[in-house]
């Protein structure tokens, strides 16, 4: 195991409690969708005021009931046979945090990094298009998922942007990078937002360095 991913396990480790089990990934996966669901229909519903102050009352209700048990960190999932515990509360790919988008990040076997998603309203920036910041947020995940999928991962240290055009919401994009070159605690790695019409709207260029021992 690398530095870095030694690191986060030592990291993971330090904060106790057992992994949770593949069943219990499942079902808090199941409630996050849903949760997802109600925090978009926030924004569109247009139903009187005595029934938001009822739906009101009632995701209070629900709220105090998940908080009977409550953990103490964030949770991991088990360990995959072929690397370290994974993160599920991430902002970005985290399976259990209803507020991220979230993007699926699959490394294909030439090592690039990629993924096929959309966003919703929740994070719109000008109108009809996704907040800046959320695409900076996607594609630093995207080139720390690169950076460790060529063996060499680590903290971004930079990250450049050069937004092409706007990123266009609730349409198909695609996001890929890979690391492009290394030089000892450090990697490089690029990557970039498609829209739907296959023209970038977003590149990105980023160093990461791999903390020390």
């Amino acid at each position: 195991m690398s530095g870095a991913g030694a690191a986060m396990q030592r990291a993971i480790a330090g904060r106790g409690g057992a992994p949770m089990s593949t069943e219990q990934v499942a079902a808090l996966a199941d409630l996050t969708a849903r949760v997802r669901e109600l925090n978009e229909m926030v924004v569109y519903t247009d139903v009187d005021l005595a029934e938001v102050a009822a739906v009101r009352d009632e995701v209070a209700a629900l709220t105090a009931r998940l908080a009977a048990v409550r953990r103490e960190h964030p949770p991991v999932a088990e360990n995959a046979a072929e690397g370290p515990a994974r993160q599920l509360a991430g902002p970005v790919s985290g399976l259990l945090n209803p507020v991220a988008p979230p993007v699926d990040i699959r490394v294909l076997p030439d090592g690039t990094a990629r993924a096929e998603f959309s966003v919703n309203v929740l994070y719109e920036g000008p109108p009809s298009f996704v907040h800046g910041g959320v695409s900076a947020m996607i594609l630093d995940q995207l080139l720390g998922v690169a950076a460790a999928a060529n063996g060499t991962p680590g903290m971004t240290a930079k990250l450049d942007l050069r937004y092409r055009r706007p990123t266009p919401y609730g349409v198909p994009l695609v996001a890929e990078g890979r690391a492009t070159g290394s030089d000892g605690r450090k990697t490089f790695a690029d990557a970039r937002i498609i829209g739907p019409d296959g023209r970038t709207t977003v590149e990105a260029t980023a160093m990461f360095v791999m903390p020390s021992r």
